[in-house]
């Protein structure tokens, strides 16, 4: 669950750089909690409004995310764009957020200090 709080204390930090374990474990922990909640709503209906608010509380923290994961690979926010791009984009955002992150600093700041590799 570190990982998770983790990401939202950053809200929107666009700066930095994120490893893949706090990448991917936000994506699990995050999947899962969207599926509580569509549990809960399929239950109780009128509790429907929380995956809109957790979808609107989601999207700046999300993008702040991806774009320090990018980061990570040396690459620019900007490459989020691509996303834009019907199924090509999504496919190499895919790609781009698999890949390791570079070993040493690059130029969007030092490796993450909570980086598992050596």
């Amino acid at each position: 669950m570190g990982w998770y709080w983790q990401v939202w204390q950053k809200y929107v930090v666009f700066e930095g750089r994120a490893n893949r374990p706090e990448f991917w474990m936000f994506q699990l922990i995050n999947g899962l909690v969207e599926f509580a909640l569509w549990v809960l709503t399929t239950i109780a209906h009128p509790l429907s409004f929380l995956m809109g608010l957790y979808g609107l509380a989601l999207i700046l923290p999300t993008l702040a995310l991806q774009v320090r994961r990018l980061h990570d690979t040396n690459r620019s926010g900007w490459w989020i764009l691509i996303n834009l791009v019907p199924l090509v984009g999504g496919i190499v955002l895919f790609v781009f957020d698999v890949l390791p992150g570079d070993w040493d600093s690059n130029r969007y700041g030092p490796r993450p200090a909570d980086d598992p590799r050596p």
